[in-house]
C-alpha cells in the first residue's frame, strides 16, 4: 500500500472509495479537499467535499419528534467536478465516463506525501477496443491559503476524435457525508449566484444560513489545445445541470470540444481561488477571488511553489521512523499539517477531532488538541498558540456556561464550533436498534482541565511565559475557579467530591437505574481539577506583581478564594477499590460482564453500548469501558509526577498499585475509540510491558485499516494519528521540554529501535534528536542562543552548545 514517501491504491474498489477519499484528502490548513474522483458528484459510492476550517451553520432539524439544533462544519460548492465523453469521428458519442462506467479496465490512486500531490489514472476500452487514459493531478495549494488546482490529461488509444469535456462548479451540495445525520437538515447554502468572466472564469457566491458567512468561488478553466467553451448557469434548458446532479441556478458549466488521438493529447486545467467574509482585510468577495484566480500562476508553477512549501514544513515538522510503522507515521503526520500548518496560525479555529477530511462529529471541536498541541508546541508553536487563542476568545461563553449551570470560572463545552457554546446533541441515533437516545456526553466536563492542561504544557515547552501571563493566565484561572466552586465538601468522608460528571470513558452516562444522569467522582476528573487547581496557584505566584494585581482586580480574586483553591486541591476525593484506582465512585459494584460471550457473539465489540442498548440492556450496569480514563492520568503525567500528584491529595499511589490499575482496567476496555489503544500503548510502553506495541500497533493501523468499521471515510481521527506521532517523540523518548532545558528518558520499544526527528526547545529552532539502540544524540543548530541544557536518565545534566552534536550512552 505504501513505498517510501507515497501512499497508493492500485485498483478502483468501489466499497472502499470513502476510504480513499478520506485519507487522500488535501489541504493547506485554511481549506481542505477530499480525494474524490473529479468525474461523480455526490453518492451512495462517491462523496466529494471542500471544507474550510471555521465555517460552520446552524439549522435546525426535527428528530423524534422533538426539534433539535446542530452547527455543522459545512460542505463548500464542489470545485473539483469535471466531466467527459468520447467523441470518436468513426462513430456515435459514447456515455459520460466515470470509474463506474462498465468501461473502465483499471484505476489508481497515489498521494505524493513529500510533495502534496495527488494523482488518478484511469484507463478506458471499450467493445470496439478504442482507449482512453486518463490521469488527474490535484493540489490544495501551500503556498497561498486561498488556492487549489486540478490538472487532467486526455490521450486516445486506437481512435480519432475529439473529447467532450464539461467543467462544472457544482454548488447544490448539502451535509450528507454521515449516515446517521441523514435525518438532519443537511442545506447549509443558500442565495446561490453565478456567472461567468473573461479568461475562461466561472464564478459562484453563496453564503451559509447562520451565522451568515459570504463564500465566493472563482475557477479558472484551461484547455489546450485551446478551445472556446460553451457556458452555461444551471437552469439554462441545457440539459447539462441535470445530467451532473446540480440544481437550478446553483452551479456553472463551461464544455469544451478537445480534439485527441493516438499522437494527440488534451489537458485541462482547473485553477480555483476562495474568498469568504471571515477572510482580512474584508472587501468585495467575488472581485477579490476573480482577481485571484486571474492573477495565479500556471498549474506546472503552482506546482513547484507548492512542492517547496511542503519541503519546509517536512524540515520543520520531520520524524524518520524506518519501516512500514515510519510509513504510516508519515501519512498522520502529513494529515496533521495539512488540518494544521501554518496558514492555520491567522484563523480563529480550534482542532477539528476529525480533521478537515469529512462530516463526522459535524466539524466540532472536543478535546482532541489534548494529542495534538504536543507535537504543534514541540514543531510549530506559532500555530500551537493560535489554536490555544481559539479558546481564549470563547472564555466568555465558557464563564456564561458556568454560570448558567449555578457555578463561577469559566465552564468550557465538551463540543465546540464557532461561538463557543455547547454544542453537543442532545439526541444520538443508536444505527443497530434505530433508536434515538438522550446523549448525556455534554456532562464531560473534564474538558476545561484539558484546555488549562494545554495551556500550561505549552508555555513549558516553548518558554512563551509572554502567552502563559497574558491570555494563558486568564483563561487557566477561570478554569481553576470552576472547579473549585463545582467542589463540594462531603462532611462523611473528609472530602471534596465532583458529582453528576461523565469521564472520558463515555458509556457511563448514568448510574444503574438513576433517574439523573452523571456519576460521582470520577478518577481522572478529580484528579487534573485537582492539578489545574494546583498549577493556578503556582501561576499566581510566578506572575509579576503588577500583572497578579491586575488580574486579581479583574477577576476578583481575594486570599479566601485562593485558600479555598489549595484546600480543595489537597482533599478531592479519589475512588479506590480491590487495590486499584476506581473508573469513579460505585464502579467496582456494578456487575462483571462476559466479555468473552459477547466477543464470540458479535465478534466487534467495540461499540459495545450500542450491541448493549439494541439488547435492552445498558452498559451502565457493567464494569466496562469504552476507552482509557483512569487511564488517561498515565498518559499526561510520567509515573513520579502521578505518584506525587496522589501524594499531594493524601493518597499512597507506587509503581504496584498502578501496574495494578492498568492491568484491571485494560482487561474491561472495548476501545470503541481510536484514542483507546493509544493511550494504552502509551501507558503500557511507559511501563515497558509486554503488550505495548500490540495497543501502538492498533493505534497506528486504526484509519489506514478502518478498524472502526466504516468511520474512517467520514473523515479521519486526528487526535489519534497526532497522538501516534507524538507517542515516539515523547512517549518513546520520555522527551518533555521545559525550563531546566530538554529532558529525555527513553523506554525503548523493540519494534521501533531507531528513529530521529527535529523540534524546537526553548527558543532553540531545529534541535535533531536521534535515538538508537542504547545511544541518544542531540544536535543544537548554529544559533546566537546559548547551549541548550539536556536532562538525562539519572537527573544527568549536560549541555549541547551551539552548532554541536553530542551523543550519549543510555
Amino acid at each position: 500500500m505504501t513505498t517510501g514517501w507515497s501512499w497508493t491504491y492500485d485498483r478502483y474498489e468501489p466499497e472502499r472509495e470513502r476510504l480513499v477519499e478520506a485519507l487522500c484528502t488535501l489541504g493547506n490548513g485554511r481549506f481542505a479537499t477530499r480525494g474524490s474522483t473529479p468525474e461523480c458528484a455526490a453518492d451512495g459510492t462517491h462523496y466529494p467535499g471542500t471544507y474550510l476550517a471555521g465555517c460552520y451553520d446552524r439549522r435546525a432539524s426535527l428528530v423524534a419528534g422533538v426539534r433539535v439544533e446542530n452547527e455543522d462544519l459545512v460542505n463548500l460548492p464542489n470545485w473539483t467536478l469535471l466531466r467527459y465523453r468520447c467523441l470518436p469521428d468513426d462513430g456515435p458519442p459514447g456515455d459520460w465516463l466515470t470509474p463506474d462506467s462498465e468501461d473502465l479496465r483499471h484505476g489508481d490512486v497515489h498521494l505524493d506525501l513529500r510533495g502534496g500531490v495527488l494523482t488518478r489514472h484511469l484507463f478506458y476500452r471499450d467493445a470496439e477496443g478504442r482507449g482512453l487514459r486518463v490521469g488527474h493531478l490535484r493540489i490544495v495549494y501551500m503556498g497561498d491559503a486561498g488556492l487549489a488546482a486540478q490538472y487532467t490529461r486526455f490521450r486516445a488509444y486506437g481512435w480519432s476524435g475529439a473529447v467532450e469535456v464539461a467543467s462544472v462548479l457544482d454548488g447544490a451540495v448539502t451535509n450528507a457525508g454521515v449516515e446517521r445525520y441523514r435525518h438532519l437538515e443537511g442545506r447549509h447554502l443558500m442565495d446561490h449566484r453565478c456567472g461567468f468572466e473573461p479568461g475562461g472564469i466561472a464564478w459562484l457566491t453563496c453564503r451559509t444560513g447562520d451565522p451568515g458567512g459570504r463564500i465566493a468561488l472563482a475557477v479558472r478553466t484551461v484547455t489546450r489545445p485551446g478551445r472556446p467553451a460553451r457556458e452555461a448557469t444551471d437552469g439554462t434548458g441545457t440539459g447539462t445541470g441535470t445530467e451532473f446532479g446540480t440544481g437550478t441556478g446553483t452551479g456553472t458549466v463551461q464544455t469544451y470540444r478537445l480534439p485527441v488521438g493516438p499522437r494527440r493529447s488534451a489537458t485541462v486545467v482547473k485553477t480555483l481561488a476562495l474568498r469568504t467574509s471571515a477572510d482580512r482585510p474584508a472587501g468585495h468577495l467575488l472581485t477579490a477571488a476573480c482577481d485571484d484566480v486571474l492573477r495565479a500562476p500556471g498549474f506546472a508553477r503552482l506546482v513547484t511553489v507548492h512542492k517547496a512549501a511542503w519541503q519546509r514544513l517536512w524540515e520543520q515538522g520531520e520524524l524518520h521512523v524506518p519501516g512500514e510503522a515510519g510509513h504510516i507515521l508519515r501519512l498522520h503526520l502529513f494529515h496533521l499539517l495539512q488540518t494544521l500548518s501554518p496558514h492555520t496560525a491567522e484563523l480563529d479555529v480550534g482542532v477539528p477531532a476529525r480533521g478537515l477530511h469529512g462530516e463526522a462529529y459535524r466539524g466540532h471541536v472536543f478535546w482532541d488538541e489534548l494529542f495534538v498541541l504536543p507535537y504543534l508546541s514541540l514543531h510549530f508553536p506559532e500555530v500551537a498558540r493560535a489554536l490555544l487563542m481559539y479558546r481564549h476568545r470563547r472564555l466568555p461563553a465558557a464563564r456564561a456556561a458556568a454560570r448558567a449551570a449555578g457555578g463561577v470560572g469559566a465552564m468550557y463545552p465538551w463540543q465546540s464550533a464557532s461561538s463557543g457554546g455547547e454544542e453537543t446533541q442532545e439526541l444520538h441515533l443508536n444505527p443497530r436498534s434505530g433508536r434515538w437516545l438522550p446523549d448525556f456526553s455534554r456532562l464531560q466536563r473534564h474538558v476545561g482541565s484539558a484546555v488549562a492542561y494545554n495551556v500550561w504544557r505549552y508555555a513549558q515547552t516553548t518558554g512563551d511565559r509572554g502567552f502563559l501571563h497574558a491570555a494563558g493566565a486568564e483563561t487557566l484561572l477561570e478554569i481553576a475557579r470552576n472547579w473549585a466552586g463545582t467542589a463540594t465538601f462531603d462532611p462523611a468522608a473528609g472530602r471534596y467530591r465532583i458529582r453528576g460528571v461523565v469521564g472520558p470513558d463515555e458509556y457511563h452516562e448514568a448510574y444503574p437505574d438513576a433517574t439523573a444522569p452523571g456519576i460521582d467522582d470520577n478518577a481522572y476528573t478529580n484528579v487534573t481539577a485537582a492539578w489545574v487547581l494546583a498549577r493556578g496557584l503556582d501561576l499566581l505566584g510566578e506572575l509579576p506583581d503588577a500583572r497578579r494585581a491586575e488580574l486579581s482586580e479583574r477577576l476578583a480574586l481575594d486570599d479566601g478564594e485562593l485558600s479555598r483553591w489549595d484546600e480543595v486541591s489537597r482533599r478531592l476525593y479519589v475512588p479506590f477499590h480491590r487495590g486499584v484506582v476506581s473508573q469513579f465512585e460505585g464502579y467496582g459494584d456494578l456487575a462483571e460482564l462476559d466479555w468473552e460471550a459477547y466477543r464470540a457473539r458479535y465478534g466487534d465489540i467495540r461499540r459495545l453500548d450500542r450491541i448493549l442498548e439494541a439488547e435492552g440492556d445498558t452498559v451502565n450496569r457493567y464494569q466496562a469501558s469504552k476507552q482509557a480514563d483512569a487511564l488517561m492520568l498515565g498518559y499526561l503525567f510520567r509515573p513520579q509526577e502521578l505518584f506525587a500528584l496522589f501524594a499531594r491529595l493524601g493518597y499512597r499511589l507506587d509503581d504496584e498499585t498502578w501496574r495494578a490499575t492498568v492491568a484491571y482496567h485494560l482487561r474491561r476496555t472495548s476501545h470503541g475509540s481510536t484514542l483507546s489503544s493509544l493511550v494504552h500503548g502509551w501507558v503500557l510502553a511507559r511501563q515497558q510491558g509486554a503488550d505495548a506495541w500490540r495497543h501502538c500497533e492498533d493505534a497506528l493501523f486504526a484509519d489506514v485499516a478502518d478498524l472502526q468499521g466504516g468511520t474512517t471515510g467520514e473523515g479521519i481521527h486526528l487526535g489519534a494519528m497526532a497522538g501516534t506521532v507524538d507517542l515516539v517523540e515523547r512517549g518513546i523518548t520520555g522527551l518533555e521540554a521545559g525550563p531546566d532545558g530538554l529532558r529525555v528518558a527513553p523506554v525503548m520499544l523493540a519494534e521501533i529501535p531507531r528513529f530521529a526527528f527535529t523540534c524546537c526547545v526553548q527558543g532553540h529552532r531545529g534541535v535533531r534528536v536521534r535515538v538508537l539502540p542504547g545511544r541518544l544524540a542531540v544536535r543544537v543548530p548554529a544559533s546566537p542562543r546559548g547551549p541548550l541544557p539536556v536532562v538525562l536518565p539519572g537527573e544527568r545534566r549536560v549541555t549541547v552548545a551551539a552548532g554541536e552534536e553530542r551523543w550519549f550512552r543510555l
